[in-house]
């Protein structure tokens, strides 16, 4: 399954997800004040990062609204890049955060686990119920795909639905235990199942009750970095192993800004992974 190549990527090389969240202004001066197309140059930024960092990272995440913003250009560099991702043996999160009733989810599927824009695992939200997972379900179990689905997410406001308590328990929490209800049947060899939960770093005490409803769910764990999270948050999160993976866009492919407007930008974007797996491997 899908989550066994995941984890054991992420126990190779670390736990660093590697978030291509590229926008143009990103760019050092010599690709923005090139010739090429909108398309090429992003493209040739985000080549440059996978190259220079492959080895030390566990998978990367495309989001795909920086290149819905760019319009046809955009998509076809987003197909490029998750396909680019793919062909260098890493794994491709397509964070697109997809939630709607079976017929159009099953058109979503489709659209990211099928055709030019394949990719191995997708965001979810589920807010409407299974309705808006299931349809995914053929997809894990016979085309060796996955789903991360929104559990506890990073921004400061999602505690205005998440925390509320139904009952005895917050939102989050009953999202965290249908989760792990639907992913029993998607468990690969390693002990985790194709589909896993998105939990945000921002939020340590509430990771630590979700990860204990959510025993055999891997994470992919945004909110390193730019939004305040740090390799001390994660200690008591992966004290018993790496179950997750921890994502960093901006601080990562921006680390060459001030440094670097020429061709070496990647040298700096890498010397930032290494940073980053570092003080989280410190802290284990």
């Amino acid at each position: 399954m899908i989550i066994d190549k995941l984890y054991n990527d992420v126990q190779k090389k670390g736990p660093v997800c590697v978030g291509l969240d590229t926008q143009l202004s990103y760019l050092p001066r010599y690709l923005l004040d090139s010739d090429m197309s909108v398309e090429d140059k992003i493209f040739e930024f985000n080549k440059k990062i996978i190259d220079a960092t492959i080895d030390n990272v566990g998978c990367y995440k495309v989001q795909i609204a920086c290149y819905e913003a760019l319009g046809i250009e955009g998509m076809r560099c987003f197909s490029r890049t998750i396909k680019y991702i793919r062909e260098k043996g890493a794994i491709a999160i397509s964070d697109v955060k997809r939630g709607d009733i079976s017929s159009t989810a099953k058109q979503y599927a489709l659209g990211h686990f099928t055709g030019d824009f394949e990719t191995d695992f997708i965001t979810v939200n589920a807010y409407m119920g299974e309705d808006a997972v299931s349809p995914y379900y053929d997809f894990i179990k016979n085309n060796d795909k996955g789903m991360f689905i929104l559990v506890k997410t990073s921004n400061p406001s999602g505690k205005d639905f998440q925390d509320m308590y139904m009952g005895e328990h917050t939102l989050y929490q009953q999202m965290g235990m249908k989760v792990s209800q639907w992913g029993k049947n998607f468990i690969g060899k390693c002990g985790y199942s194709s589909i896993g939960a998105v939990v945000g770093l921002t939020y340590p005490e509430e990771f630590k009750i979700i990860k204990e409803i959510m025993p055999d769910t891997f994470f992919l764990i945004p909110g390193y970095g730019a939004q305040g999270g740090t390799g001390k948050d994660l200690a008591n999160i992966f004290k018993d192993g790496l179950c997750g993976v921890v994502n960093s866009s901006r601080g990562l492919i921006t680390a060459h800004k001030n440094k670097t407007e020429g061709a070496d930008f990647d040298y700096f974007v890498n010397e930032a992974v290494l940073n980053m797996k570092k003080d989280i491997l410190s802290w284990l």
